[in-house]
């Protein structure tokens, strides 16, 4: 008798969606939550090469928290690739600014640096209000 282990494919996973609310959740708490939904790793067919996650909806972004004295000290940067380039942001101002992208950056981050990875990631969808456009697909509740 031949034993192997099942190696899942893309065609195997089920189109899943959730939706979490983000209000007054610490990020990297959701942002490790989010990572592991998207890659697929609460499910058994979980295949490291293959997308086997579901989609996820964030809701309120605009209300997460971070703890201690992150909003003024964590500073977020990016270089236009010219000398002298160096764009720096803090978590308060990006929170005031465009607060989806601060859960962007760290879901990203625990995402592999792949092309898997860039797949994944198009399935975040982040809203700062509590309404989203994906009614449609019928998204169950994630709770923390």
């Amino acid at each position: 008798m031949k034993k192997y282990t099942y190696s899942a494919k893309r065609s195997d996973n089920k189109d899943k969606w959730c939706v979490v609310n983000a209000e007054g959740v610490i990020l990297g708490r959701l942002a490790t939550l989010i990572a592991s939904r998207l890659r697929g790793k609460h499910s058994p067919l979980f295949t490291p090469h293959a997308d086997t996650g579901d989609w996820v909806i964030v809701i309120n972004a605009d209300k997460i928290a971070l703890t201690g004295k992150k909003l003024e000290q964590k500073c977020y940067y990016r270089h236009s690739g010219y000398i002298g380039g160096l764009k720096t942001i803090t978590a308060k101002k990006l929170l005031e600014k465009k607060p989806e992208d601060l859960i962007r950056f760290a879901v990203k981050g625990m995402l592999p640096k792949n092309r898997l990875g860039n797949k994944l990631f198009n399935k975040l969808k982040v809203y700062t209000g509590d309404k989203h456009p994906h009614e449609a697909q019928q998204p169950e509740p994630l709770t923390l």
